[in-house]
């Protein structure tokens, strides 16, 4: 199996090695000496890895099936992180290698949970290793989206792309397709953010952490960087990036002519101007708007970065637009807001159904001629109530360990949806230095469930415990 599958492991690998070996000319040339020899034998390590997964690779095979995919992207999420992990570990600041698997695997899944408490004490060449770290993540979680195509079996998969199924060289050229898109979005951010006046560093930082949805920050807050109004709106937009679907660029320049590629995007459009609607006309009381509108956009993104004046009382509010997520085939986690929405209407037509039983109710999505199959929308109850549980689970295991139960819960959501806890959820000032080695082993544990779809986990406990 490991044959079938080796090459897109070996491609990752190959990535992760061109990374490092960038981080090794930026030391060099800024000379950033200290740091210098973990990238060395980051480069040895991870490009010795890609050449051998190439090399095994079978050549025969043209089509994958859903086991082996779904191998590689739990495989994925618990391997690269380790590569990833070796600059922290071999660094000056005598991490733990437990403390250094913890941050990367915090920034492969966009996360955002940090070991280090002061950033402007932390070399740069670390630092723009934290953010290709969610940029790694981002792009192969996108990866995974395609690869979990038949997981997610219902007609929503045309919100995606016009191909439904696809054999080795398809999800090669969707592969491809993907990382031109997401590179191009990169790049459009950091000049956004140029043009805002923030410095190169910050700007190239920041936009690997928004269009992967990371919670990463080149500096300790985010107003230390965003300290005008016209940078927080710029900022804001920016995070929209990872809101909205990834191929509605590449849709638009392309000038895609299937309404259907559009109808996930224009419900996220519909949903994003209620909710600056809402939040002007009663949270318009607080002293600035523009904190508000930067909160709302990073929740419903699961980016989770806010400034210090973010109103606390309005931080369940936001925690609630996080669980709910972004979009279907975005970098964001969460429930995803197209799910959410099928699963209301749905939930209102059962209701209806019980006062009139022989009304015929329309089942169709909302603007859209895409009905409603309610096998699918029953996995998607399913995948709710697991991730209910699972935050549960872990909100009552962190309690154990002297986390108050408010915060323990907010921490298992944002776990869970793979945000930063900060200040827009009142959690800024938790420190992970404090936990014991168990909670943190239990944290990278469930930041690699949020990112891995909950349906992946259904089928492999309906083939291992429910076979037929």
């Amino acid at each position: 199996m490991i044959r079938s599958i080796s090459i897109y492991l070996g491609i990752f690998s190959i990535l992760i090695s061109f990374f490092s070996l960038l981080n090794i000319v930026y030391s060099q040339y800024l000379q950033f000496y200290l740091n210098l020899d973990s990238y060395v034998y980051t480069f040895i390590i991870s490009s010795s890895f890609g050449i051998g997964f190439i090399l095994i690779q079978n050549k025969k095979i043209n089509k994958i099936n859903l086991y082996e995919k779904l191998l590689i992207i739990i495989f994925g999420f618990f391997f690269f992180p380790f590569l990833i992990s070796i600059p922290f570990y071999l660094s000056i600041y005598n991490l733990t290698f437990l403390d250094s698997y913890f941050e990367a695997v915090s920034g492969f899944t966009s996360t955002g949970f940090t070991i280090f408490n002061d950033i402007k004490y932390i070399d740069e060449s670390i630092i723009i290793w934290r953010s290709t770290s969610q940029w790694l993540g981002g792009l192969f979680f996108l990866f995974s989206l395609i690869l979990l195509i038949d997981v997610s079996s219902f007609k929503l998969k045309n919100f995606l792309t016009s191909f439904v199924s696809f054999n080795v060289a398809e999800i090669k050229k969707q592969f491809f397709k993907i990382f031109v898109i997401y590179l191009f979005l990169t790049v459009f951010i950091c000049i956004l953010l140029k043009i805002a006046d923030f410095r190169l560093f910050d700007s190239l930082n920041l936009s690997m952490s928004f269009i992967s949805s990371g919670g990463f920050l080149p500096s300790n807050t985010l107003d230390e960087i965003a300290n005008t109004n016209n940078k927080i709106f710029i900022v804001s937009i920016c995070m929209l990036f990872s809101y909205f679907n990834l191929y509605l660029i590449y849709n638009l320049l392309t000038i895609k002519k299937k309404i259907s590629l559009y109808q996930e995007d224009v419900l996220l459009a519909f949903y994003l101007l209620f909710l600056i609607f809402i939040s002007f006309i009663f949270f318009n009381k607080y002293d600035s708007y523009q904190s508000i509108f930067l909160s709302v956009v990073s929740s419903i993104s699961n980016i989770g970065i806010g400034l210090s004046e973010s109103p606390k009382e309005l931080s369940i509010v936001f925690l609630f637009l996080t669980i709910i997520g972004g979009g279907l085939f975005s970098t964001s986690s969460g429930i995803k807001f197209i799910k959410f929405i099928l699963l209301v209407k749905y939930s209102f037509n059962e209701l209806f159904l019980i006062a009139r039983p022989k009304y015929i109710l329309n089942s169709n999505l909302y603007f859209s001629s895409l009905k409603i199959e309610y096998e699918e929308i029953n996995k998607y109850f399913l995948s709710f109530l697991f991730f209910i549980i699972l935050c549960l689970i872990l909100s009552s295991y962190l309690s154990f360990y002297g986390i108050d139960l408010k915060d323990s819960l907010t921490l298992a959501f944002l776990t869970l949806t793979n945000t930063v806890n900060s200040s827009i959820y009142n959690l800024e000032f938790f420190d992970y230095n404090y936990l014991s080695n168990y909670p943190k082993l239990i944290l990278i544990l469930f930041m690699i469930l949020g990112r891995i779809e909950i349906l992946t986990l259904l089928v492999f406990i309906k083939k291992f415990f429910f076979k037929t």
